[in-house]
């Protein structure tokens, strides 16, 4: 089943926009990895300054090789500056019932 990480990260006031850009340009950093499924930024309507981002990998142990990697710290490096604080969680994906719309 598919490994999925999601990160929440808390931006300095004022640092979204440039958030935002800079998660888009290193971005390849992990969709280029061959075991990555796909990610996805999404900014909270409910907390001020609050992302989630989520990805998915075709295991954990592939993830982890990523995690690990050079590539993987020069993206973390690049959007270090934006985030006062973050937290990860990882999960493994047990079910997925596709929508009428993704159709």
């Amino acid at each position: 089943m598919t490994f999925r990480v999601m990160l929440r990260m808390l931006i300095h006031p004022g640092m979204e926009q440039g958030f935002e850009r800079t998660w888009h340009e290193v971005g390849e950093a992990v969709t280029g990895h061959p075991a990555n499924l796909g990610q996805w930024l999404a900014r909270s309507l409910d907390e001020e300054g609050v992302y989630y981002i989520v990805s998915d990998w075709i295991d954990e142990p592939r993830f982890r090789e990523f995690e690990h990697s050079a590539r993987h710290l020069e993206h973390r490096t690049r959007l270090h500056p934006y985030r006062s604080s973050a937290s990860m969680t990882t999960m493994r994906v047990v079910y997925e019932l596709p929508g009428s719309g993704s159709r």
